[in-house]
């Protein structure tokens, strides 16, 4: 009897949950601490130590002054005066090793390929070379030990107030260089011009551009043996030399800013550069924008004399951006986000812009991961960008040519229609003159629908997140392809309005001339489909438009449960009938086909843009917690 006892008590112990856990506790603590060892361990595994480049090497070296020696030692990059750089969503590495001519990476800056070794790093003395793009046909040029003479510069000072200077002609605010202006000191005893005949024509070629200021500033520069660079201060950290022509202008200087960043990139400089203006403008509001992107901005005739740069960096001219040249250039590429480039690379395809908007954005503590959540939730931002009178520069008059006649009609006419709508809709009214930095940058990136007139303004669209929606309203004196590009590079949905002057009307004629076209396009797109794709998106349209006025476009956010319905309301019209209904046999069958798009997820801001006034030729439908609502005619 003992026996059995014993064991069905030894038994019992076994299944007590007290006895249970008391064992079980310390063996999950034990795993738990093990596994955090061995991550821990391969974090710091992971860790790569930063590989210095060609500027970081001469972090010792003997500085010839005047006479004296004395030795300066670089400070390591952690402990660098200048700002990091931010982490970016987008951010791809830019030295992925050949990239094809004529390529999207080529054009949007990863093609500085090409290195030209210009005078090479010898015995501690200085350096210079070149990074050309084939595509760009253009160079960033870096040197180390390099001088540059304010005196030799004639110019206006630059960075004064703009009443100051009123009436200023340009040609004072541009820099003529005269010889030794730039110098380089060489480690032997090498004299005369830095860059020889004919790598002017190969490597900074002039192109389409009259006054090429960094083509003459390397025609200037001179070779010094050691001992002769004479300096009234030096700068340790590196430091971006930048000319700049149309400062003042919101779609050029962004062409600099992304030229500056692009150069940033391809030398590898470990922190946000220094900037050094190169030019003699005024102050102008844009410039807080480039102390922001950058760690430090000033101009070169603030500096008392001659001084010297232990990593000096010449920043492209902006026309010589993918920015300027795809205005007059034809090359494939197309935006996309970097989680699929990453996944599988296309030269023919960038995230390059989205990369430096991120940028911009984070440089004002705008970036947010939260953004698109955000947006949903805010009810739906229907941004319009906006022209008024504000003093330029010291030539202008203060008054900004219109673009659009009746601007102030459209607007209240959006204002009017947003109000009467159920949901709540939000109209910006964007007059970016006299709107900061910082909140012309989060009404981009708050907007779920950019309205405006062809203007500088809308180069904002490079921070604009990847499901905005653009609607540029184009007069026949400026049809250009400024933001249907930047759109496309960014993968924004665009649509345009050309109107035939500068007024925005809209006639029963013009009307039904755009239903033709949206009917021809709706034919090609059925032949393109499988037919279940098209019927359902068909009959869901035909639900929604009982007058053939009523719905202009539908623009879906693709990847949504519904878009593929959605993309049938784009066409619609090629199923609807002369009067736009339906034949009463099908009406319960496009009931449920409504309520089936009703009561799936849904996307919240794809829209439907309305004729209001006779003046907007779109409307966005308003989804997320809103109805789907029609727009009538005025």
């Amino acid at each position: 009897m003992m026996p059995v006892r014993t064991h069905h008590h030894h038994h019992q112990n076994n299944n007590n949950p007290r006895l249970l856990l008391r064992r079980i506790i310390p063996r999950i603590l034990l795993l738990v601490f093990a596994i955090y060892a061995v991550s821990f361990g391969l974090y710091l595994l992971r860790q790569v130590p930063h590989t210095p480049t060609a500027g970081e090497l001469d972090d010792e070296v003997i500085d010839v002054d005047e006479g004296e020696f004395r030795v300066v030692v670089q400070a390591p990059p952690s402990s660098s005066s200048q700002k990091p750089w931010p982490r970016l969503p987008s951010f791809l590495p830019w030295k992925s090793g050949s990239v094809p001519p004529r390529s999207c990476e080529g054009y949007f800056g990863n093609g500085f390929t090409n290195l030209v070794d210009v005078l090479p790093s010898r015995g501690g003395g200085g350096w210079f070379r070149c990074h050309y793009s084939e595509t760009l046909r253009s160079s960033i040029c870096e040197g180390g030990r390099v001088r540059i003479d304010p005196g030799l510069i004639a110019m206006s000072r630059g960075g004064e107030s703009l009443e100051q200077v009123m009436g200023r002609s340009e040609e004072e605010e541009l820099p003529r260089y005269e010889n030794g202006a730039l110098q380089v000191e060489a480690a032997a005893k090498r004299t005369g011009p830095l860059v020889e005949p004919g790598f002017l024509d190969a490597y900074v070629p002039a192109g389409g551009i009259g006054m090429h200021t960094m083509r003459s500033l390397l025609d200037s520069a001179r070779v010094v043996p050691p001992g002769e660079l004479h300096c009234s201060q030096w700068v340790e950290e590196p430091t971006l030399l930048v000319t700049r022509f149309e400062y003042a202008n919101l779609f050029h200087t962004i062409t600099d800013w992304y030229s500056a960043y692009a150069s940033s990139r391809v030398t590898d400089l470990p922190n946000r550069p220094n900037v050094v203006f190169v030019d003699g403008h005024c102050k102008a509001q844009l410039e807080q924008t480039w102390e922001a992107l950058f760690s430090n901005v000033t101009y070169v005739k603030n500096f008392s004399g001659p001084v010297c740069f232990r990593h000096a960096i010449l920043s492209p001219l902006g026309y010589e951006t993918a920015l300027f040249k795809g205005l007059s250039e034809s090359f494939s590429c197309e935006g996309a986000s970097a989680e699929s480039l990453r996944a599988k690379p296309d030269n023919q395809k960038t995230a390059r812009l989205s990369e430096f908007g991120e940028m911009i954005l984070a440089s004002f503590d705008l970036l947010r991961d939260d953004i698109l959540s955000s947006k949903r939730s805010n009810g739906l931002n229907v941004l319009f960008v906006r022209r008024e009178d504000y003093l330029a520069h010291p030539r202008h008059s203060g008054k900004v040519e219109s673009r659009l006649s009746n601007e102030k009609e459209v607007y209240d006419a959006i204002e009017s229609w947003a109000k009467g709508q159920k949901c709540k809709i939000n109209v910006i009214n964007g007059l970016f003159a006299h709107m900061n930095m910082t909140e012309q940058l989060r009404a981009i990136e708050e907007a779920s629908v950019v309205i405006g007139a062809h203007g500088a303004g809308l180069t904002h669209l490079v921070s604009a997140t990847p499901d905005t929606k653009v609607l540029e309203i184009i007069s026949s004196m400026y049809r250009r392809p400024h933001f249907a590009l930047i759109s496309h590079w960014k993968s924004l949905e665009y649509h345009a309005i050309n109107l035939p002057g500068s007024y925005a009307t809209v006639t029963d004629e013009e009307i039904e001339q755009w239903i033709k076209e949206e009917r021809k396009k709706g034919m090609k797109r059925k032949r393109k489909s499988r037919g279940t794709v098209g019927t359902a998106g068909r009959l869901y349209a035909s639900a929604c438009v009982p007058e053939k006025r009523t719905c202009r476009v539908a623009a879906c956010i693709p990847n949504s449960p519904v878009y593929l319905l959605c993309m049938g309301v784009r066409w619609a019209f090629a199923a609807a009938d002369d009067d736009g209904g339906i034949v009463a046999s099908g009406f319960l069958l496009c009931w449920a086909a409504g309520w089936l798009l009703w009561t799936a997820p849904r996307p919240s801001d794809a829209v439907v843009l309305p004729v209001v006034t006779g003046v907007l030729q779109y409307m966005y439908s308003l989804w997320g917690s809103c109805d789907y609502q029609l727009a009538k005619d005025n």
